[in-house]
């Protein structure tokens, strides 16, 4: 008897029936008079909700992964699923997540609304604009860059701003490796000052970063003003505030800044909100988001992106530090695919059983149990269940954990939703009951940039050292006459080894991390390293997923995943 094919991703969200969202808002008290209504699957929610005494007393759960694969490993899809776990033995649970960029849905990756039985819905409209948000934030972002150019442009008004050294980029939400490197201004005087320029990809603009961390409106309006642009001819600093910029750009973000209400599958509400990358940003949703949903939950599960080299160390690092936060559970997502991929496996052989590769491919998951332990945090690994997976690799990794104290749970909430995570659930309880985990960050902002990335460099990535290039050099002697030796590290690196070489997979021994140059998002209250060849405007692959899209002429979506 052949095989039932188990149904795609978008054809089990459109044969979901969902309720109105106000009846998701009714299950967390919220009154209808205290949100908007963007259709009636979504909603929009205000900033006073928010209750510090609330925040204080929830709990906070944060999944992070080993590092993954081309395809990643499920980190949402574990997130929503154990958000359903929880619910289904008696917690009252919501998910927050990240919203997707357009880049990676019509790239390689797809959507970041989940998968299987555990998905955020309405799926279509969450992986494709949603809200606005990311619109807001690229038009907030290219107004200040409208603005600087319109200076230079202007004999009046102007700031004598050297356009060699503005740092300030547009962006666009797509992968357009084109767009990476350009000359703006050409066509005559009419057309403004020629000058090189280029795009970031939206969700590595320092807007979305503020976004992300600002607490309130009024601190998004400083943060906004606190965005460094570049020098004046006569090396004087020029900021967003000096153009008078943050106003408007602030009205562009009124109603991006309020986190966007949806449910699950199973009914269950999620806070979806912000969406920096992982690799090349601080890979986490908005403080606001986190603290509203620790203000009507119980337990708040949320996600942070790539690897626990990633997206958890700048969770804990910068975003818990700055927001007062403090987790009390983390979840560390492995699969055993990803685990036959570090021990050498080819991406032909990723649905191969090999419980040698999988041996060898536990190193990588150790060093990030290792990292978790770190912060002063005890994880929870989740095997994200294939149907390739083996007992025999199961049970590698199940005793390998227990070794080291760690308990290995299979999950299996792309197959059974909430079903299929309850043993997860009750496991992430009890860490949390138990009281014993006592986060900690890895550093003190007081370090000096250097003992920061250091500091990251051989604890997180275990490299001997770290080298700087020429321009890094001459980046550190900016920031210290900035005044910004105070501020956090969010490195940017590859996502597919825990080195900064990305054909370096397993444990990486023996090696030095290269730090390139330096970006600043003295907005957003953090330097930015850049590891390696690392870009901040990624391409489409040559077989872009776009081309498997497809639409009907009653508006109906296939090929989304």
């Amino acid at each position: 008897m052949a095989e039932k094919k188990f149904p795609s991703d978008i054809k089990i969200a459109q044969e979901n029936t969902m309720l109105h969202i106000t009846d998701i808002a009714k299950k967390l008290g919220i009154n209808r008079d205290d949100f908007e209504l963007y259709g009636k699957y979504k909603a929009k929610l205000p900033l006073s909700i928010i209750d510090k005494t609330k925040v204080a007393k929830g709990n906070l759960v944060l999944v992070t992964a080993l590092t993954p694969t081309p395809a990643g490993e499920g980190k949402t899809t574990t997130s929503i699923g154990l958000t359903e776990g929880l619910n289904k033995i008696g917690k009252k649970a919501i998910v927050v997540l990240r919203e997707p960029s357009l880049g990676p849905v019509f790239g390689v990756k797809g959507g970041a609304a989940g998968g299987g039985y555990s998905q955020v819905v309405p799926m279509e409209d969450i992986n494709l604009h949603f809200t606005g948000d990311f619109s807001a934030v690229e038009k907030a972002n290219n107004l200040l860059a409208a603005l600087i150019d319109n200076n230079i442009q202007n004999k009046t008004k102007n700031l004598g701003i050297d356009p060699r050294t503005i740092v300030w980029k547009r962006v666009m939400d797509m992968n357009d490796r084109a767009l990476r490197h350009i000359i703006i201004g050409l066509g005559g005087i009419a057309n403004g000052v020629p000058r090189e320029d280029g795009f970031n990809i939206t969700p590595a603009s320092e807007v979305m970063a503020i976004l992300c961390m600002a607490e309130n409106f009024l601190d998004l309006k400083k943060k906004l003003g606190n965005i460094f642009v570049g020098y004046t001819y006569d090396r004087k600093p020029i900021y967003a505030r000096d153009l008078k910029a943050q106003n408007a750009m602030a009205i562009l973000l009124r109603d991006a800044i309020k986190p966007n209400l949806v449910q699950t599958l199973e009914k269950n509400p999620a806070i979806i909100h912000g969406g920096p990358f992982a690799n090349i940003a601080q890979g986490t949703n908005t403080i606001i988001a986190t603290k509203m949903g620790l203000t009507l939950a119980d337990y708040v599960v949320t996600e942070a992106g790539f690897g626990a080299d990633l997206g958890a160390e700048k969770f804990l690092d910068i975003k818990c530090v700055s927001a007062g936060l403090k987790p009390k559970a983390l979840v560390l997502v492995a699969t055993i695919r990803a685990l036959r991929h570090h021990g050498g496996a080819k991406k032909e052989e990723y649905n191969t059983p090999n419980i040698d590769r999988v041996t060898k491919g536990f190193e990588n998951l150790e060093k990030h149990i290792e990292n978790c332990k770190k912060f002063g945090l005890n994880p929870v690994v989740a095997i994200n269940s294939f149907p390739t997976d083996t007992e025999e690799e199961i049970k590698i990794i199940q005793t390998k954990c227990k070794k080291m104290g760690i308990q290995a749970i299979l999950a299996h909430g792309f197959a059974k939703g909430g079903a299929g995570m309850t043993d997860l659930a009750e496991a992430v309880v009890k860490e949390v009951e138990s009281g014993t985990n006592k986060f900690m960050p890895l550093y003190n902002w007081n370090l000096t940039i250097k003992e920061k990335i250091e500091r990251i460099a051989k604890e997180i990535y275990g490299a001997d050292g770290v080298e700087y290039s020429k321009m890094a050099n001459n980046d550190l002697k900016k920031i210290d006459e900035l005044g910004l030796q105070g501020l956090p590290v969010c490195m940017a690196k590859t996502q597919k080894s825990l080195s900064d070489i990305d054909t370096l997979f397993g444990r990486p021994r023996g090696f030095t991390v290269n730090v390139r140059e330096f970006e600043l998002a003295t907005g957003a209250g953090f330097v930015i390293p850049i590891l390696g060849d690392m870009m901040r405007m990624p391409g489409l692959p040559a077989t872009p997923a776009s081309e498997f899209m497809d639409i009907d002429e009653n508006g109906k979506i296939s090929g989304l995943s």
